[in-house]
């Protein structure tokens, strides 16, 4: 392992969706290391004009790509003059991860929109810095051959997917004997159902320990973040759906653990700062200096661990379901989720609505067991058809 060193050649980094919660947190990172390993060479936004305006004038990346066209046209005009390529749609998100100066691609799109982006850098050979759990939710083994087949790879951005591979380092994959993530529980833990029957999208929205976007808070408080992370760890790191756990912990210091066939379980410990795993991913191999918080040892520090109420929050056994499953039963469970939630924030239904609603859309699918990436297109767009016409 090489440590890079000043004026060493930088690693030029792409953010799909630098305006959310994990773009935001990347550009931190980036702007801590002040030019010494890091670079914003790429940024991608939606309809958030200011911020990605900003983002620009701060970072001053080579390329913009701008998937909104009205907020294209608008970018377009308040940058000129500025030295860098704005691209539109999503053949400027192709162009810019595929650049042949691009190193890394941040893919931080919420849902499965960030799949694209995903797969386009992988075709071209890039490592992804993977923030974008649908990728691999919908398609996981489509794309690891196909990082597999170009020479491209994927590094967790997750915290519980990052904890994972960073245990991973102390034995042999063969001699792994489980993975354990770990699970906030969210704003509800140790509610009943009778409690949650009447939860709004402002309770749910509030999460007691990350600071997140709407959707990722709401899968959070339903536990179907959990479960879509239980998915995309078996494809993530070549495990048997046996293989894969789920404990509550509402620290959230222990991000993951690893149990070897010996009886030794590694963990990672760090305070919820997203900042830790989104740098080890743009830096990797590397370990440096991060702006995020650290563990003090020093005090006295409770670690709580239970299992998850399974019977409350019935998103979990969905996700195990699915992980058993694979197919095109990710694509399903995936886009009747983000079609349930959007309905729950809309007051459309209730919040123990959206398992009711997965569940349908799950067992009304045609199933296939080895799609290809066009049919999992139409089933994602079939599940979330599916979900719209469903009523509680």
């Amino acid at each position: 392992m090489t440590l890079m060193k000043p004026g060493d050649s930088l690693t030029r980094v792409v953010i799909l969706g630098s305006t959310g919660s994990i773009g935001r947190n990347g550009l931190d990172v980036i702007e801590h290391d002040a030019g010494k390993r890091l670079r914003a060479w790429g940024l991608s936004g939606h309809r958030s004009r200011e911020t990605l305006l900003a983002q620009c004038r701060a970072h001053r990346p080579r390329f913009v790509a701008v998937t909104d066209p009205d907020s294209a046209r608008a970018i377009r005009e308040d940058l000129r003059g500025l030295d860098l390529d704005i691209l539109e749609g999503r053949d400027g998100i192709i162009r810019m991860v595929q650049d042949p100066a691009t190193d890394r691609v941040l893919s931080a799109i919420v849902g499965v929109a960030g799949l694209e982006g995903t797969w386009a850098a992988l075709e071209a050979g890039k490592t992804v810095a993977l923030a974008n759990k649908e990728s691999l939710v919908v398609a996981g083994p489509l794309v690891m051959e196909l990082a597999g087949r170009r020479g491209g790879r994927l590094l967790p951005v997750d915290s519980e997917h990052s904890a994972i591979f960073q245990a991973l380092r102390s034995g042999e994959h063969a001699e792994v004997k489980r993975v354990i993530l770990t699970s906030s529980g969210g704003p509800f833990r140790g509610r009943s159902r009778r409690e949650l029957q009447s939860v709004t999208p402002d309770e749910a929205l509030r999460h007691p320990t990350w600071k997140m976007g709407p959707k990722i808070t709401i899968d959070s408080a339903t536990l179907m973040n959990k479960a879509l992370e239980v998915i995309e760890a078996r494809w993530l790191f070549g495990l048997e759906p046996d293989q894969v756990e789920v404990v509550i912990h509402p620290e959230s210091v222990v991000h993951s653990m690893v149990e070897f066939v010996d009886g030794s379980v590694i963990a990672q410990l760090s305070p919820p700062d997203m900042r830790l795993p989104i740098q080890y991913a743009l830096t990797y191999p590397d370990r440096v200096p991060c702006p995020g918080p650290r563990v003090d040892l020093t005090k006295a520090l409770a670690l709580h661990f239970e299992p998850p109420d399974r019977d409350t929050f019935p998103c979990l056994d969905l996700g195990f379901e699915v992980m058993s499953r694979g197919g095109t039963a990710g694509a399903a469970l995936n886009a009747a989720n983000e079609a349930a939630v959007a309905r729950f924030l809309g007051s459309e239904i209730g919040f123990l609505d959206i398992p009711r609603a997965c569940r349908a859309a799950i067992d009304h699918h045609t199933f296939d067991p080895s799609p290809s990436l066009d049919q999992l297109w139409k089933v994602d767009a079939a599940a979330r058809l599916e979900v719209q016409r469903w009523q509680p």
